[in-house]
């Protein structure tokens, strides 16, 4: 296909994306163990204060960054109460939401995923739970494990005053507990727009689990999902695919 993935100031080709799996054989055993150990998971209390059901019901939507979406993605797709997690690009305009483009951290995006989830069966607080706890560092500015620049920044676009009051309240709650051992550095952000990327980036953990960047920084963030929040976790992903499927 020609094109380059950057991760962590590294080119990834997707003629090595295709093969990946025959390459990654070879030490798969060896990366799954130091895998386990990549992506630390921090025990933290549920938000104090959180969304009460909306009388009318229907769906709602957050977009969250927390460095590449691929891990981010996956973990609310094997996420219960998620309807949908769309990787894209947030906090920059429709002109320039394009990969190679933002990897030259000039146009204000950071690679985000938009989560569309049923409030009836998961609360945003609760999903913000998951976002401080397993799919990223808090504590990171602009870098995320082998990723480094404002495009992989922790950020909440939030869409309404309402998303920015619980999320300000349970930052508070978070520092002052001290449950992790630094300040949590995640930027509100208010909403201007979501662009999603490229077809070959949306479920990139689910299609390629041997890929050796998943392998050692995103499958351990969907096992301390699973460990950490077991009623909140799905073994079958939910995903941008099959959503795009035409029904019969």
């Amino acid at each position: 296909m020609g094109r380059f993935l950057v991760r962590g100031g590294r080119r990834f080709s997707m003629r090595g994306l295709l093969y990946g799996t025959a390459f990654a054989a070879t030490f798969v055993l060896g990366a799954t163990l130091l895998a386990k150990a990549a992506e630390p998971a921090v025990v933290i209390p549920p938000p104090a204060v959180d969304a009460a059901v909306p009388a009318g019901g229907g769906l709602q939507t957050i977009v969250l960054a927390g460095g590449c979406f691929w891990g981010v993605q996956g973990v609310f797709e094997h996420t219960k109460g998620v309807v949908q997690a769309v990787s894209g690009y947030s906090g920059g305009s429709k002109e320039t939401a394009h990969y190679e483009m933002v990897g030259t951290e000039r146009t204000g995006h950071a690679e985000s995923v938009q989560i569309t989830y049923d409030p009836k069966r998961i609360s945003y607080g609760k999903i913000l739970q998951i976002y401080f706890s397993v799919a990223h560092n808090p504590t990171e500015l602009n870098y995320q494990g082998p990723d480094s620049g404002p495009s992989y920044r922790s950020a909440i676009f939030y869409a309404n005053n309402g998303q920015k009051r619980i999320a300000e309240a349970y930052i508070a709650q978070l520092d002052k507990a001290h449950v992790f051992p630094a300040t949590i550095v995640t930027k509100l952000e208010a909403f201007t727009g979501f662009y999603p990327a490229e077809n070959y980036h949306q479920d990139f953990l689910v299609l390629h689990p041997d890929y050796p960047y998943i392998v050692f920084n995103d499958l351990p963030k969907v096992e301390n999902l699973k460990r950490l929040f077991p009623d909140y976790y799905r073994n079958t992903p939910v995903t941008v695919m099959a959503a795009s499927k035409p029904t019969q």
